[in-house]
């Protein structure tokens, strides 16, 4: 059973970063296609950012494209989502997920509020 474990959640001012991280328990997460889904209240679960295995190539949705940006560190087995300029529509719990073989795995989710 692959265990992702999400760290950088928290409150955030308008306008200010914040990182999310998420290790994998995952032999060499190179080879897993890694992202970032939130769930806002009263919104639909959104793939926010995914980086693509065995590439360096992420993608983003429209929402955060600019602001965003997700990043993968092989030794570490962790994936890192940089998240700038935030917004008061970025406040959802974020969930890290890992797909191989057409399985996906969740993390247990973790809440950012972007509040002044």
């Amino acid at each position: 059973q692959v265990q992702l474990i999400e760290s950088g959640g928290g409150l955030v001012h308008p306008g200010g970063s914040l990182n999310l991280s998420c290790v994998a328990s995952v032999t060499f997460i190179y080879i897993w296609d890694m992202g970032c889904f939130r769930q806002a209240p009263g919104k639909q679960h959104e793939l926010v950012a995914r980086i693509v295995r065995k590439t360096d190539d992420a993608n983003y949705s429209d929402s955060v494209r600019g602001r965003f940006t997700m990043t993968r560190d092989v030794a570490k087995n962790t994936v890192c989502l940089q998240m700038n300029n935030r917004e008061s529509e970025d406040t959802a719990i974020y969930y890290c997920s890992a797909n191989r073989l057409r399985t996906d795995h969740w993390g247990q989710g973790t809440q950012i509020n972007v509040s002044s």
